[in-house]
């Protein structure tokens, strides 16, 4: 089944929340630090900024990665 690949460059989040707006099922902002993160049921290996998410949520997340300001969001298709 495919999926896709989703990347934050954390380090360079301005914190506005287009993808939180946006996508709400894959990011949300940490408590810890402010900054976008991947939803804990999509993580990688427990790393906020990197996720993998159903093909089914496509839309959603490239959506929200072209409404980052600072395109920090990059997302990939993964078999």
């Amino acid at each position: 089944m495919a999926k896709l690949k989703v990347i934050i460059d954390r380090d360079q989040c301005i914190s506005d929340m287009a993808c939180v707006s946006l996508c709400p099922e894959v990011f949300e902002m940490s408590e810890e630090d402010g900054k976008s993160q991947i939803v804990a049921k999509y993580r990688v290996g427990g790393n906020p900024g990197e996720g993998e998410v159903p093909v089914e949520l496509e839309e959603c997340v490239k959506s929200a990665a072209e409404a980052c300001p600072v395109s920090i969001i990059h997302v990939q298709k993964i078999e």
